[in-house]
């Protein structure tokens, strides 16, 4: 009889890569010796039923899941929106591919870890224990990345258990797609990780220095081969076999493209508006966005661009691929190194028709050869904000998720935002056998200020335009994410996870330490030594980013036509553009806007003053909704506000008033 396969099983969550792979470059090192410690090796990925809606993988769709909807626990948005799923699975498909070229595979299912792998251990005791005369297969071992938050951590614990259960190996393999590796901290223990991101940053520094070397991806044949046999999906679930149905099974439960909303965002008719972030996920498609930036410049100007509003290369545009572990920081950095050194790239390893005619040639960009200039710099900056972000969460754990944030103490007071908890009469919405509910962020009436912030309906331009872009494309700018989260956190004063669990929803790049630390921060409860003392002024803000009003007059249709569509030089006529209740009754019956409720009666009135010799001046007032500007509403929302989640959209504040 022929002796037993052995099986190394790999659960991929966010490491969707074969580059600078830790698990792919040890597993290719040891199968290139004369015995095989492993003879074959089976990667599953698992879309996750607690973090994705799995509903539209059911085989009979008259059926119900057996897990509960993926939904947020405050607001019970779901929790992976519809931009966000159809990038995971271009990433997902894009790692099957590369690892088919490789001479492997990547196995997809859905549903909770735990229960995914005892399916596939199962499989593997019964298919051994079977009379065939095939060789039966042993699973060796089971080997996963570690990660920060608390349900990935219970994900590992669950794997870890059922591993010892059986007496198989497990492995938890450190993260290593962050910019400065573990293993060089200058601390072991997370407690002892400074609550002021300078006080890090100089105990890692110099950037350029500090990155470890990349692992090489493995060559052709360097992988073991599938298993012969492997177990389909359990039921009642069905995977899909092309990318488009894998696509469709994801966006199919998310078929109320409203969310709920009364008046969800519209794309703007004739502003000629699009996406900045018009990619595809996966690896290959990542490391080109790498080359591309170098090649074109965007990379050396980013520091010049970074606090752009509109287009595609103001910034690096790479967190959705780095929160997704399609790419790593480090590679990053030594792409950005030999740039700076004058060394020639290799040409990329991906077999893809679309990337054929892009050329390899960086050597005529801008600051090639040249050493470190300030736009890799700045990116350098932002990749190591990312690892603190990531350390943050692994430091204060749940404390990341509780309204009182880091902190921990009650100085965050929020309005009172769902009106069933206020009112014990109100009834409570029908649950389903499985325990799914209609939740109270989707039943709240169209003139809740939750409602009209989310719809882009504030009165407040700059606001409007990022909640539209953000709701229609899946993304929005560093600059317009510190106002969007300032202005509900600070001016509306509503829950601020209601904020970080809509994001978590619609952004492309969502990253649970980078949004939720940076919604922390911003909020006045995380380690931002101001506190609540930082609050932004859309205003100024507008005035100072988008100075001719381009940004808001695109995402926000109604006001394209203002002052009969001519560009605009600051003054009262930008001061109708951020606040159109600011702009002249003619002027607003002209653009079909007068008696409409967003642009008569604002959330928020703020009484800002154009002063030209000083850049204005202002505070915010009560709006006819209720709500409460505030004090120290003065511009002064520069400093650490910067919505870092690494360079994809974290473009670095000014250090003019920086407090770190």
């Amino acid at each position: 009889m022929s002796s037993a396969s052995k099986v190394i099983i790999y659960l991929l969550r966010r490491d969707l890569r074969t580059t600078d792979n830790p698990i792919f470059h040890e597993i290719s090192r040891l199968h290139k010796q004369s015995q095989h410690p492993f003879t074959h090796l089976l990667p599953i990925f698992v879309f996750p039923a607690d973090q994705v809606e799995v509903s539209g993988f059911l085989a009979d769709p008259s059926k119900e899941s057996p897990y509960p909807e993926a939904r947020s626990y405050v607001g019970g948005f779901w929790r992976c929106g519809p931009h966000r799923a159809k990038f995971l699975a271009e990433s997902v498909w894009d790692l099957k591919k590369q690892l088919e070229d490789l001479g492997n595979g990547l196995v997809i299912r859905v549903g909770r870890l735990r229960d995914v792998l005892e399916d596939v251990l199962k499989s593997f005791k019964d298919t051994s224990s079977e009379q065939t005369n095939r060789p039966h297969s042993e699973v060796a071992g089971i080997w996963m990345t570690a990660e920060e938050s608390t349900e990935e951590k219970r994900e590992e614990k669950d794997v870890r258990q059922v591993a010892e259960e059986l007496e198989i190996e497990f492995k938890l393999w450190q993260d290593e797609k962050y910019l400065v590796d573990d293993r060089d901290l200058p601390f072991k223990n997370p407690e002892d990780l400074s609550d002021v991101f300078t006080s890090f940053r100089k105990t890692v520094e110099p950037l350029r220095d500090a990155p470890r070397k990349c692992l090489a991806r493995p060559t052709q044949g360097t992988l073991p081969p599938l298993p012969t046999s492997i177990s389909r999906q359990s039921d009642p679930f069905a995977i899909p076999d092309t990318l488009d149905s894998l696509v469709d099974a994801l966006q199919k439960p998310l078929v109320d493209i409203g969310f709920g909303l009364s008046h969800p965002p519209e794309w703007p008719q004739n502003t000629g508006v699009q996406s900045a972030v018009p990619f595809s996920g996966g690896e290959s498609h990542g490391q080109h966005r790498v080359r591309h930036l170098l090649r074109s410049g965007a990379m050396t100007k980013y520091k010049d661009t970074r606090n752009g509003l509109l287009g595609t290369d103001f910034s690096t545009k790479l967190s959705a691929w780095l929160a997704l572990g399609s790419i790593t920081a480090r590679w990053v950095h030594w792409q950005m190194h030999d740039f700076e050194e004058g060394k020639t790239p290799d040409p990329l390893p991906f077999k893809n028709m679309q990337f054929d005619s892009v050329p390899n040639d960086v050597s005529k960009a801008p600051g090639f050869g040249k050493g470190q200039n300030k736009g890799t710099e700045g990116v350098r900056f932002e990749l190591l904000w990312r690892d603190y972000m990531r350390l943050c969460a692994r430091k204060f754990g749940a404390k990341l998720f509780s309204i009182r944030g880091f902190r921990g103490d009650d100085q965050y007071k929020a309005v009172e935002w769902n009106s069933s908890k206020s009112n014990p009469s109100s009834a409570k919405p029908p649950a389903s056998p499985n325990g799914n509910v209609t939740h109270q962020a989707n039943m709240l009436p169209e003139s809740h200020p939750l409602t009209r912030f989310l719809e882009g309906r504030t009165g407040t331009g700059l606001i409007d335009a990022a909640s539209r872009e953000l709701f229609l494309t899946g993304y929005t700018s560093n600059r317009a994410r510190q106002n969007h989260a300032s202005f509900l956190s600070k001016h509306l004063r509503l829950d601020w996870r209601l904020g970080a669990e809509w994001y978590e929803c619609m952004l492309i790049d969502y990253d649970v330490g980078s949004n939720w630390g940076n919604w922390c921060y911003v909020a006045g409860v995380g380690n931002d030594p101001r506190g609540e003392a930082r609050k932004f002024n859309p205003v100024k803000q507008g005035m100072d980013y988008d100075s001719k009003g381009e940004y808001v007059k695109g995402w926000v249709g109604e006001l394209s036509g203002v002052y009969g569509g001519k560009e605009l030089h600051g003054g009262e006529e930008l001061m109708g553009v951020l606040q159109a209740w600011r702009l002249p009754v003619e002027e607003r019956k002209k653009l079909g806007l007068e008696g409409v409720n967003w642009v008569e009666k604002p959330l928020v009135k703020i009484d800002f003053a154009v002063d030209r010799k000083n850049g204005g001046g202002g505070r915010g007032s009560r709006g006819r909704g209720g709500s409460r500007g505030g004090r120290n509403d003065r511009g002064r929302g520069r400093g650490r506000g910067s919505w870092r989640s690494g360079p994809m959209d974290k473009d670095r504040a000014s250090q003019a008033t920086s407090v770190e």
